[in-house]
């Protein structure tokens, strides 16, 4: 956004977005309290939180690959 200041100088201001995910936060959590030893889960599911959300996009891509190549095959 840019705007005239007193000195009629051209100035531009920014704003920055980001921050730590709901999963992010999640992750560190369960890593915490395994490296304490509050729990005792595999550390696959300690970083569950990760890689739970990458499964599911990458389940969608495949479906929506199949579903595509189906639509392909019976309607040319």
């Amino acid at each position: 956004m840019e705007y005239m200041n007193k000195t009629n100088k051209t100035t531009t201001s920014t704003k920055q977005v980001g921050g730590i995910s709901f999963t992010s936060l999640l992750a560190i959590l369960f890593i915490g309290l395994k490296l304490t030893g509050v729990i005792n889960w595999s550390w696959l599911w300690v970083l569950s939180p990760i890689w739970i959300p990458i499964a599911i996009v990458l389940a969608l891509v495949i479906i929506l690959l199949a579903f595509s190549m189906l639509i392909d095959f019976f309607f040319k």
